[in-house]
């Protein structure tokens, strides 16, 4: 009943309604445009497209895409050319002092660093383009039939329709995330995710119960309760916190300095400062023993990603990512002197440097037991899979792909109920301000 209720909240906030119908259509439009092929290939054609890209980092990648990537759509790409600029940029903020600059100019410099974002994504999809399009051509084994157009004419168009769909594709996002609900890069990740569930669990399903010895629905039973498990402990993961007290000598109220000793808040630490990046950059590096592994014949047991030497080296990475990209973006140091500025204070601990080691020792605490959790969680759809479970359905189990879905739904969540709390403090408002007109 709280939830029916909620919903009609939802739809009585014209502004809210408006914001998600928005969303809703833009998120279909992406997805119409991830179902139409490049011109010139058959898409009846790609049996083979789709069999290497059911695992492994190509299979992450076909799953971002909600499967343009194997389809060989014209939004094949999809956002992830944007994801890789915007990495880029943000590990170029540590080292050039232009880019540093922008940061602290407040939302002027905010523009410039995404427009900058912005033209890097077309650089890079100047680079994955080609590599996409011959990979296609002669990486994948498509037969002949499959290619209505060749050569140049081929080639051209479909450099400049992948562009353009990394281009819309960024636009779309981008749209979401002003007009919208989420933040619309990764709720277009998120849709490509889900758009492959269905089919997933339909074959999962058809695999435990054809025939009598591969485990039947009571199998099914126990694999989403599982899943269910798996899903809270992600929550727990995306959400948890260490809160360091902190408490402030003074505050500035309407413009007049007032004690107010004894008021407390807290430094939110999370558990997990540095979300799926440690995931992603350990996939990145994982290419280097794919390759060596099909040219070494001592390193082959490295080319298969269900394998334990691929996983255990794969959670290593991740360790150490995680330890690696926290220490980048959390700056306990800035955070620090913050502190100092508005007259804040850890208790028991001096301003300044002092402050600074005690948050980064707390932050070192919490990342290694988080990234154990990271790692764990990252390698848990292999561990499923030596279990019999379909490669496709144990995606969903864990890595990357779980991690987005719920990090992205809860900040959905929490912009949605930041909403519905901003019309209650309203009506309020109103109420007392209409109330005090009828007493005059």
């Amino acid at each position: 009943m709280k939830l029916i209720s909620t919903i009609k909240d939802i739809w009585k906030i014209e502004e809210l309604k408006n914001k998600i119908l928005l969303t809703l259509g833009l998120i279909a439009v992406y997805r119409f445009m991830a179902g139409v092929p490049l011109p010139g290939i058959d898409p009846l054609q790609l049996a083979a497209l789709k069999e290497s890209t059911a695992d492994g980092l190509l299979g992450l990648l076909n799953a971002f895409t909600g499967g343009a990537f194997s389809r060989a759509s014209i939004m094949a790409l999809g956002i992830m050319p944007y994801i890789s600029a915007s990495i880029v940029v943000q590990l170029m903020q540590i080292a050039v002092p232009y880019l540093q600059k922008l940061q602290k100019d407040g939302e002027s410099g905010r523009k410039k660093i995404t427009q900058i974002t912005r033209w890097l994504t077309i650089a890079i999809t100047m680079v994955q383009g080609p590599t996409y399009i011959t990979a296609i051509q002669s990486g994948f084994n498509l037969p002949e039939e499959a290619f209505l157009v060749g050569g140049a004419t081929f080639w051209i168009s479909s450099m400049i329709l992948l562009t353009a769909g990394t281009i819309f594709a960024m636009w779309l996002g981008e749209r979401i995330t002003d007009k919208g609900v989420g933040n619309g890069i990764s709720l277009l990740i998120t849709v490509g995710i889900i758009a492959n569930f269905p089919a997933a669990f339909l074959g999962e399903i058809v695999s435990k119960t054809d025939g009598a010895a591969a485990g039947g629905w009571m199998m099914i039973l126990l694999e989403a309760i599982i899943w269910f498990v798996v899903i809270l402990l992600t929550v727990f993961l995306v959400t948890a916190v260490r809160k360091i007290p902190i408490q402030y000598a003074r505050r500035t109220v309407a413009g007049n300095i007032q004690n107010v000793a004894g008021s407390r808040d807290y430094i939110p630490l999370k558990l997990n400062a540095a979300g799926v990046m440690p995931i992603i950059f350990a996939q990145a590096i994982m290419f280097l023993p794919l390759a060596l592994g099909q040219r070494i014949p001592a390193l082959a047991s490295l080319t298969n990603p269900n394998g334990w030497q691929y996983n255990a080296i794969f959670a290593l990475l991740i360790i150490v990512f995680s330890f690696f990209y926290t220490a980048i973006t959390v700056r306990t140091d800035e955070m620090a002197q913050n502190l100092k500025r508005n007259g804040g204070f850890i208790p028991g601990i001096r301003p300044g440097k002092d402050t600074a080691d005690r948050l980064d020792s707390v932050l070192s605490r919490i990342t290694f037991p988080g990234s154990l959790f990271l790692a764990a969680l990252s390698i848990l759809p292999a561990i499923v899979v030596q279990f019999g479970v379909q490669q496709n359905w144990a995606l969903f189990y864990g890595g990357t792909s779980l991690i987005i879905m719920v990090g992205v739904a809860i900040d959905t969540l929490q912009q949605i109920n930041s909403y519905l709390l901003n019309r209650h403090y309203d009506g309020l408002m109103k109420t007392g301000t209409s109330n005090r007109k009828s007493s005059k």
